[in-house]
């Protein structure tokens, strides 16, 4: 989207891909650029980008939904377990653990422990646990849940901070989270934006709220893996296709959280569709 001058007078405009053909739409603004330009351009927004956007997530939905509910449940166990391996490897790999996919596999399926270090193998199992948990019980999403979330991942391996917000400043590459002192009114800031945009369609919502979250970093470790089986208890319960980030391109994600809210809102949506569009 931009704005630009045309004869001394100021639009507003968006181009897109359809079917193989640039589209073009645009908005008069006026002789000068108005004081409430960012509403001008939310309305802009859902008039010609959102409301095509949504159609397209709402028929990733359905029909991800006809695959899933004709699929017997003998196979649906079987396929979230597949689900939980691809997660828990990819999601712990971002962070840096050593354990590969086959050996996640090996973990997880045959209870075979690989020549790694202890807390990983540790890790691994209590991950894809509290993740099946989030997937096959539907508990309200709400702060003591993530904090269940991050006592269970975490218990055997880092006792001190499991489950705790942290006291104590911390650095995140070129991000500089908020002060301690400040996580509990931010994650009450948190789970107050999620109540209050119930409404809006899940990808995004999830997507902003796995931003806010990770701009906020409450934990001492672990904040990436919350965050992530944040994003996806958000849309698998409302019957959306969880999303995995991938250890391989984990750079491009590290780039978007780096660039603000919008530009990381635009790359998840882009990922997601990229991700599911076998329904599209």
């Amino acid at each position: 989207m931009r704005i630009f001058k045309r004869k001394g007078y100021y639009y507003l405009q968006h181009s897109f891909r359809k079917e193989g053909k640039v589209i073009t739409r645009e908005t008069y603004i006026g002789e000068k650029l108005p004081k409430d330009i960012k509403e001008i351009k939310e309305r802009f927004l859902q008039k010609h980008v959102k409301s095509r956007l949504y159609k397209q997530l709402e028929q990733i939905r359905a029909g991800f939904q006809k695959d899933w509910n004709k699929t017997p449940e003998s196979v649906k166990a079987e396929e979230l377990k597949e689900i939980a391996i691809a997660f828990t490897y990819n999601t712990n790999a971002i962070e840096g653990s050593k354990i590969t996919l086959a050996e996640t596999r090996a973990i997880l399926q045959e209870k075979i422990a690989p020549r790694k270090p202890l807390y990983d193998i540790k890790e691994t199992e209590a991950h894809a646990k509290v993740f099946l948990a989030t997937l096959q019980e539907k508990e309200e999403l709400t702060e003591q849940l993530l904090l269940q979330w991050h006592r269970e991942v975490f218990r055997e391996t880092k006792k001190e901070i499991a489950g705790k917000y942290r006291d104590y400043r911390v650095h995140v590459g070129i991000h500089i989270p908020p002060d301690w002192q400040d996580i509990p009114i931010l994650m009450k800031k948190l789970f107050d934006f999620y109540k209050e945009n119930k409404s809006m369609n899940p990808v995004e919502l999830a997507a902003r709220i796995h931003y806010k979250f990770e701009f906020i970093h409450p934990f001492g470790d672990g904040n990436g893996r919350i965050g992530r089986l944040l994003m996806n208890h958000i849309l698998w319960h409302k019957k959306y296709p969880i999303l995995i980030i991938e250890n391989k391109k984990k750079l491009a994600y590290y780039k978007a959280l780096e660039k603000g809210e919008e530009k990381f809102v635009q790359y998840f949506l882009r990922t997601y569709l990229k991700a599911n569009k076998k329904y599209l």
